[in-house]
């Protein structure tokens, strides 16, 4: 982004809000921009799954390009292709004459793809910040979602108060692609502790304790986490509803072992949960939620009937 284009962005008065991608992350964070009192558009691919949010008051639009006259859009998309496709691709956001102020991407991708979009972008004078956010869609819609962002300084003080109504915290992490990294170490780590979790629990119970006996005593303990709390009665119940699923879980290991390898840093237990990870999806757990962790576990420990 040029100099004289981040003195502009500071003489701007952001308005205007553009959504693209309301599945269930995109859908709660669009929610909250619009019960602060933004007026919202939004777009989706599958134009049936903007029925709640424009029952809320968003308007929906039938094409990405239509959404560049915000002042601002923010997109939620699941993978590196999807948000190269949906900005600079054919048919994306800046294919046209009408070009947003600032585009702000909450999706977790790979550092390759977020600096080529950020790059593209720069080119037409539009300024990128990379702002991948923690929490599903239930904590998103609570309020209690935290949010790393990276790009120029001047791009995320512009920005700051949408990030502000989008979760209770919004940190500022460098001037190109370090909350990309920050993302998917955070995302590492929770894979690493819902497989922790899981063998854990496994162990009590093939000794003969019950799931909910243990959980219990294990979240009054100073290993326990609101994390671990929050989800236990799901666990307890074997409720795989998605919150996040197996395969973007998977997804983001792949990324994260990628970033490992170029930084020489090795990781050995992220790899073997990496592996925990490709058996529940290739059980047919893929769409379930990651707590689906467990069901591997206890299946290769021959646990009687926890074979869900």
């Amino acid at each position: 982004m040029s100099s004289g284009s981040e003195e502009n962005l500071k003489m701007i008065d952001l308005k205007t809000v553009g959504w693209l991608g309301t599945g269930r992350m995109g859908a709660a964070a669009a929610h909250r921009l619009l019960d602060a009192g933004h007026p919202v558009t939004v777009w989706n691919r599958t134009k049936s799954k903007t029925d709640p949010i424009a029952a809320a008051g968003a308007t929906v639009v039938d094409t990405i390009p239509e959404l560049a006259g915000n002042d601002v859009v923010f997109i939620c998309v699941s993978a590196s292709k999807d948000l190269e496709e949906v900005v600079i691709g054919a048919n994306g956001l800046l294919s046209g004459d009408l070009r947003p102020k600032v585009v702000v991407d909450c999706s977790t991708v790979s550092a390759e793809s977020s600096a080529l979009v950020r790059e593209r972008a720069a080119e037409l004078g539009v300024a990128f910040l990379a702002s991948p956010v923690s929490g599903n869609a239930h904590v998103v819609a609570e309020g209690g979602a935290c949010l790393i962002a990276s790009g120029p300084r001047e791009v995320f003080d512009a920005v700051e108060p949408f990030l502000n109504v989008l979760g209770k915290v919004a940190v500022w992490a460098g001037e190109e692609e370090q909350a990309r990294l920050v993302k998917l170490a955070h995302n590492l780590y929770l894979g690493m502790m819902v497989q922790a979790l899981a063998e854990v629990t496994t162990l009590a119970e093939k000794a003969g304790v019950p799931r909910a006996n243990f959980l219990e005593f294990l979240n009054g303990t100073v290993l326990a986490s609101d994390w671990v709390r929050k989800r236990t009665p799901d666990l307890v119940a074997l409720d795989f509803t998605p919150t996040f699923t197996a395969t973007l879980l998977r997804k983001d290991f792949d990324l994260g072992l990628a970033a490992a390898r170029r930084e020489e840093v090795p990781m050995p237990v992220g790899a073997t949960v990496h592996q925990a990870i490709q058996a529940a999806v290739g059980l047919g757990h893929g769409d379930d939620d990651l707590l689906s962790l467990y069901a591997v576990q206890a299946k290769i420990s021959a646990l009687k009937g926890e074979d869900k």
